[in-house]
This record gives structure tokens, sequence and C-alpha cells, in this order.
């Protein structure tokens, strides 16, 4: 879906942003990181609800540096599309786990806690360090 399609559908809007929240947004992406890293051992929900939080804030940034930011009610919908389309194929498995981790975080948090495996708290922290990484080098 194209940054055109996305505003038609009212997705995102085009607007200036400063430098300051790109870069107020890679800090919490970098926080969230290594909050998640610290809880690992007393909670897998957490760890990978902060780790989904932690890419969230990264791919805001992206959005941000390109003078985009989400709107509507659906925001997090938002940003994971916005992600897939500025980062495009390469980080296509990136954004597909991005998107599930968006749905799982809504069932550890809301629904059901206890969901989610260490093995799948480990594998979210190292994606959200795989894509704070690719939203930096697309920053500069």
């Amino acid at each position: 879906m194209s940054y055109n399609d996305m505003e038609s559908e009212g997705l995102i809007r085009k607007t200036r942003i400063d430098k300051k929240r790109v870069e107020d947004s890679l800090d919490l992406a970098r926080r969230d990181i290594e909050t998640a890293e610290s809880v690992m051992d007393k909670s897998c929900d957490w760890a990978y609800n902060i780790a989904y939080n932690a890419m969230l804030q990264a791919c805001r940034a992206l959005m941000f540096s390109l003078d985009y930011r989400p709107t509507g009610r659906n925001q997090h919908v938002s940003v994971v599309r916005f992600a897939e389309e500025a980062l495009g194929g390469d980080y296509a498995e990136t954004i597909l786990l991005f998107e599930r981790m968006r749905r799982n975080r809504h069932i550890s948090v809301y629904d059901t806690p206890g969901t989610i495996s260490e093995t799948q708290a480990k594998n979210a922290i190292a994606k959200a360090r795989e894509l704070l990484a690719a939203v930096e080098g697309r920053i500069g």
C-alpha cells in the first residue's frame, strides 16, 4: 500500500516533524529494548510487549523522519503498514512478525496472561534490535 493510499484511507497524514521528535522516538525504542531484556527473568509476556513497543517507536521515528504521522483510531496498524511500505521487501519477515506481535500483545495484555514463551520473547527482542538498526540506517 503506497503512502498516497494510506493518506486516502486516513491512516497517515503528511506533516512537518522536527528532528527532536524523531530522536525522542529512537531513544524510546532503545530504552524499551534494554527494559525488555531486563524483565525477561520476571515475565516473558512483558518482555515481549516491551519489545513490541520498541519496534513501534522505531517505526514511528521512521515515519516522523519522512514527515508523516499516524492518524485515526488504529494507529498501531497505521505504523505497521507504513513500515512495510517504507522498509520494503528486505524486511518483510520482520514486518510480518511486528504485525503478529501487535495481535499477540493485545491477547497477553488484555485477555490471557502467560501466553508468550521465553523463545518468543527472546526472538521479539532480537527482532526489535534488528528493526531499530534498520531504521537508524535509513534515517542516517
